[in-house]
Formats: C-alpha cells, sequence, structure tokens
C-alpha cells in the first residue's frame, strides 16, 4: 500500500482535478493547485462554479487545502497533473498547458517524488513530451531520482450517477515498483476498483482511443441520419427499431463537441502521421462530425423557406450553448457552428442557456447570452442542447417564444416526432 503520510499535490483545478483532490483530500494531506486565483478565491469559499463538486463534498475533504503558488506545493511528494489537452485552430494538439504545469512541477521536483500525468494525450507524451521538461528544470534524472505515472481521466461531467469513485481507474508507472504503487495509491479512492496497465503508453493509448471509438460511432449514426433524411426516414425510429437487437449499440446523432470526444482523435491522429501513416477511418469520422453544425444550419434555413419565411433578417432562438445537457462546460461546443452557420445566412440568432456564464461565453466565443427569449418573436428555435430545464414544460413552453408560422428544430429529440418540424 502508498502511505497515507506523503502529500499530494493536484495541478489544474477543472472538471478533472477538483473531484480528485477532494476526494484525496478525504484521506491524506492534499493541495489543490491552479493558476488561476479567482478559482482559488472561489474554492476557499466553498464554491464550484463546474458545479461537479458541491460545497458539502468540498467541507468534508478536512485534509484538502488550496493554492496558486507553488512555493505552496514544494513539500508535496506526490504530483498529479490534470490539466486540459486541448487542439488549436488547426486540429492539432496544444500541449502547451501540460508543458507549463510539467515546468511548474519541475520547479519544486525533488529526490524520489512521482509526477502522475492524467491529462488526455497521445501515446508517449508523458515520456516524450513531458519528462523532458521535468528533467530540465528540476536538473534531476528520470526513474533515478524521479519517476513518473498515467492514470487517464473518465470523468463525465454533469453525470451525477457516475462519479469518480465508481468508475474504474486504469494505472501504470515508469517501473513495476512505481505501478505498484501509483496504482495503490489510486485503489484509496476508487471503490469500483483499478486495472494496472502494462505500462504508460499502454495507459495513454486506452484513453484515447475510448473516446474516438465512440466518435466513430456518432459519426455513423450522423451519417445515417444524412442518408435518412434524402430518404424522408425518421432516423430515431429507424435507431429503436435496430436496438431491439440485443448487440445493438445505442449510439444517437448530434453535435460532437466538448473536451473529449471532439478533441482526443486528433491526438491519436497527430501521432499516426508523425509515424508516417495517414489514418482514413478515424479522420473520416471526425470530418463528418465535424460538419454536422453546417447541416444542421442548413437543413434549418431548408425547413424555413419550404414555410416561405423570410431568411434574410429572420430570428432564431438557439436553446443551449453547453456541450452537453446539464452542465455549464462550454469546451468546444459545437452549437457555435449552428450559431455562426445561420448568421452566414443573414439570420439574426440569439442564444439562450441558464446554465452559462455569460462571461465566459463572451470570452470563449464572443457570443452574447439572453437572459429571456421575447414573447412570440422567433421564426425559429433550435433545441441544442436537452437542458432538464428546457425540457420539462415541453413544446408548448417553447411556442411562447414563437411566431405563428415558424420552425421548431429539435436536436436532441426531446420531443416526439409530431411535437418537432425538424431533428437529426
Amino acid at each position: 500500500m502508498s502511505e497515507p503520510t506523503k502529500k499530494i499535490a493536484v495541478i489544474g483545478l477543472g472538471y478533472v482535478g477538483l473531484p480528485l483532490a477532494a476526494e484525496f483530500g478525504k484521506i491524506r494531506p492534499t493541495v489543490g493547485f491552479d493558476i488561476n486565483r479567482a478559482r482559488i478565491a472561489e474554492l476557499k469559499d466553498g464554491h464550484d462554479r463546474t458545479r461537479e463538486t458541491s460545497a458539502e463534498e468540498l467541507a468534508s475533504a478536512t485534509q484538502l487545502s488550496f493554492a496558486a503558488d507553488t512555493s505552496d506545493i514544494a513539500d508535496c511528494t506526490i504530483y498529479i497533473v490534470t490539466v486540459p489537452t486541448p487542439i488549436d485552430a488547426h486540429k492539432r494538439p496544444d500541449l502547451t498547458p501540460l508543458i507549463k504545469a510539467s515546468e511548474a512541477v519541475g520547479s519544486v521536483l525533488k529526490k524520489g517524488d512521482i509526477v502522475i500525468y492524467e491529462s488526455t494525450v497521445y501515446p508517449g507524451a508523458t515520456e516524450e513530451d513531458c519528462v523532458p521538461v521535468l528533467e530540465r528544470v528540476s536538473g534531476l534524472t528520470f526513474n533515478e531520482d524521479f519517476f513518473c505515472g498515467y492514470s487517464p481521466e473518465r470523468i463525465n461531467p454533469g453525470d451525477k450517477e457516475h462519479r469518480l469513485p465508481s468508475i474504474r481507474k486504469v494505472t501504470s508507472g515508469s517501473t513495476p515498483e512505481i505501478a505498484e504503487t501509483v496504482d495503490a495509491l489510486y485503489a484509496e479512492i476508487i471503490t469500483a476498483g483499478t486495472y494496472k496497465a502494462e505500462s504508460i503508453k499502454v495507459a495513454e493509448a486506452a484513453k484515447v482511443i475510448e473516446n474516438t471509438q465512440r466518435d466513430l460511432n456518432i459519426a455513423l449514426v450522423n451519417e445515417l441520419a444524412i442518408i435518412f433524411n434524402k430518404m424522408g426516414i425518421d432516423t430515431q425510429a429507424v435507431l429503436e427499431a435496430a436496438g431491439t437487437k440485443w448487440n445493438f449499440l445505442p449510439f444517437r446523432p448530434g453535435l460532437v463537441g466538448g473536451h473529449c470526444i471532439g478533441v482526443d482523435p486528433y491526438y491519436l491522429t497527430h501521432k499516426a502521421e508523425a509515424l508516417g501513416y495517414h489514418p482514413q477511418v478515424i479522420l473520416a469520422g471526425r470530418r463528418i462530425n465535424d460538419g454536422m453544425g453546417a447541416y444542421v444550419a442548413g437543413q434549418m434555413i431548408k425547413a424555413m423557406l419550404k414555410k416561405r419565411i423570410q431568411i434574410e433578417g429572420a430570428r432564431v432562438l438557439v436553446m443551449g450553448l453547453a456541450f452537453k445537457e446539464n452542465c455549464p462546460d462550454l469546451r468546444n461546443t459545437r452549437v457555435v457552428d449552428v450559431v455562426a452557420e445561420l448568421r452566414d445566412y443573414g439570420v439574426e440568432v440569439d442564444v439562450h442557456d441558464p446554465w452559462m456564464d455569460p462571461e465566459e461565453a463572451r470570452h470563449e466565443y464572443g457570443l452574447e447570452l439572453i437572459e429571456e427569449p421575447a414573447a412570440g418573436a422567433y421564426d425559429g428555435v433550435v433545441l441544442a442542447v436537452a437542458h432538464d430545464t428546457f425540457r420539462a414544460g415541453g413544446p408548448e413552453a417553447l411556442a411562447a417564444w414563437r411566431k405563428p408560422a415558424s420552425i421548431l428544430c429539435d436536436l436532441k429529440s426531446a420531443f416526439s416526432p409530431d411535437q418537432s418540424d425538424l431533428r437529426l
């Protein structure tokens, strides 16, 4: 078993890091570290803006403290890095947060310390990209003076059923002994159990293909939705019929965004291309999913034209900006593609999402959210994210915002087919 006296630092307190820090903070000294001082101040007051960790959960983590200065984590011996790994405008992996976090850890790294990465990366990134930074900044030697592990995060934002302790954890270490230590460490908080991978690269690869597989399955049903739409067949009806077979996978069409499914495949394809192999199936799935926002907007415009609605100057309400329902996470949300495409047609678009921080929407996408839609003002409504608050009133509640001759586009199939004009 790992030694309970060893102090942990969790680097990055977002959707992944904070729940992890809170769990460890219940049983051993833990410091939650983040460079965002405003975030640290909020957490010290018991408030988590991501809504993943409640004030009660934070209060129960009696050994958890928060810090924004690296000097406050210098006495830790285990460092767990949980920073984001996004893609840039050219869909290439952006390791900047990971490298900066590694530099911060390297500045306080000591002999015998262990650095564990949870951020999603391509196979080899921990040892090929992060370890050299740790060595350069610390002046220490990998696998002699310090050691590394990799345990991919499996957090599902907004999911109150599958929480960190109840999701089985893959672990790995840079030596057999460290692999045992890392596995024992996570076993202290993961009630669902752990799975010790044979190497760091295997653990990295396992994570990146989890979401690549989901991406491809969603791309398949998205392409089927496009085909069935041309045939005049309701895609949801087809999927429900096919779903009566025991081994049919229950994927549904839709916009594919977020910090994982819409991003992780590009990490794998980047590494493959660096090795001289051009992935075909994975990138084909990405192209389909990345194009769904424009497709939805195009279908919306066609439906409006069929009702003889003047497109130039028409008003459309887009309901939801988060990348998924019942969470305030807008990272890589593809709803913005629908908004941008509709505006290219000359449509005036309002975006409404009570889960979102208006300042964050403004900062990330330049979008001004509206607090309350105007009654009877819209030629079209797009239900882009099926928050419970949107589902609650049904299409009848949305009717108050629509003009008599208008279109309801139900992207999430939240309502029955006869209650909407358009859906995937």
